[in-house]
């Protein structure tokens, strides 16, 4: 093949965000590099902060039709001020998926997996075909699909990645919100095998018999009257001093915050004006509550707040503990990291206004795979 589709995302100078298919040359592989073939790719909402940007998808329209397709939407009021450096450049969307190589390059690595199953992580990845450097592939064991590993990456190393935080970082136990998201649940199946205690927080009756019957022992529903309670009692026990929240807006990592103070409260035996001394951490991991990060301080001193994103913490463990954590995802891609999709959709599907609505809404227990070959 010499040329394939790509979907690209862009928005342009007069703020309109215009999503489409385009057909881009196929480069040939370098000395390490592949050619993938790629036939699942999921959507993640990091994947769609870049193929959305601040554009209001409520108001999206699509023109045109088949692999004409445009998906147009306007920006959000004040949207168009945070995105000037990504205007009027189109930008290629996807971070991960799996395919079959079909071309290799020259060396050893790279004609190693002529014809295999590999899930890759670059970027790019909602196209046909993805030329992709070894290093970012990972070969599938034996009998596993291109769909059950198209989520190789993002969702199984970031939960991976949080309890090798908490380990490094010297805490004992996690908090985890959203956690009855696809990720959660691979998060709640990772502690129960490592025998970390993990304080699940979700907002719905449901996604705690969701938790509870996947085994959680510790599941508090932010929505109820006694979530306070709930909480503190829940860290108390753990001793939970590590949070990890998916919301970013809103009071809820102060909430957390304030839960593992009132536990350290409960079970500490000295008395301090500036509060507990154990360090108490929140990193900030997601954005599906895109408005203002409050903190109403009442925590005492020893505590933080921050970003995590999973390039950078790769980059901190280096290589070879990335090594080992990508091989424990390819002998548990069925089991402790399975995803399970509610739709599939063809690159064309994904460009329909009402299509893109319902995975814009980043509901709970719904994943959206692109099969770009269909």
């Amino acid at each position: 093949m010499t040329t394939a589709l790509q979907m690209k995302s862009l928005i342009t100078e007069d703020g309109e965000l215009q999503v489409a298919l385009h057909e881009v040359a196929v480069k040939a592989p370098g000395p390490d590099e592949v050619v993938v073939r790629v036939e699942a790719s999921p959507i993640n909402p990091s994947d769609q902060g870049v193929v959305f940007g601040p554009a209001d998808i409520s108001q999206a329209v699509t023109e045109g039709s088949g692999t004409a397709s445009v998906l147009k939407a306007p920006m959000l009021k004040g949207g168009l001020a945070r995105v000037k450096a990504r205007l009027g450049k189109p930008l290629a969307v996807g971070n991960e998926g799996a395919g079959v190589v079909v071309e290799a390059g020259s060396s050893d690595a790279a004609q190693a997996l002529m014809g295999k199953t590999v899930a890759v992580f670059g970027g790019a990845m909602y196209a046909q075909y993805r030329t992709a450097h070894v290093m970012a592939c990972l070969p599938l064991n034996e009998g596993h699909t291109a769909e059950q590993g198209a989520s190789c990456f993002v969702n199984p190393l970031t939960s991976l990645g949080m309890v090798e935080t908490m380990r490094l970082e010297g805490h004992t136990a996690l908090v985890h919100t959203a956690a009855a998201s696809n990720l959660g649940q691979m998060l709640n199946r990772i502690c129960q095998s490592d025998g970390v205690d993990l304080v699940n927080i979700v907002r719905k009756p449901e996604q705690v018999k969701l938790l509870k019957d996947a085994g959680a022992k510790y599941v508090v529903n932010s929505s109820a009257d006694s979530f306070r309670e709930d909480l503190t009692d829940a860290l108390a026990e753990t001793g939970a001093t590590l949070g990890f929240d998916a919301t970013g807006g809103g009071t809820l990592a102060s909430e957390i915050l304030a839960g593992m103070e009132r536990a350290a409260a409960r079970t500490g035996t000295d008395y301090s004006v500036y509060g507990s001394t154990a360090h108490k951490q929140v990193y900030l991991y997601g954005g599906l509550d895109t408005s203002a990060t409050v903190l109403n301080r009442s925590y005492g001193m020893a505590w933080g707040v921050g970003g995590w994103l999973l390039p950078p913490f790769l980059e901190r463990v280096g290589p070879q503990t990335a090594a080992k954590m990508r091989q424990r995802v390819a002998d548990e891609l069925t089991t402790t990291f399975a995803s399970h999709y509610t739709q599939r959709l063809s690159l064309v599907d994904a460009l329909q206004a009402d299509t893109a609505r319902a995975y814009e809404g980043k509901s709970t227990g719904e994943k959206y795979l692109i099969m770009p070959q269909t």
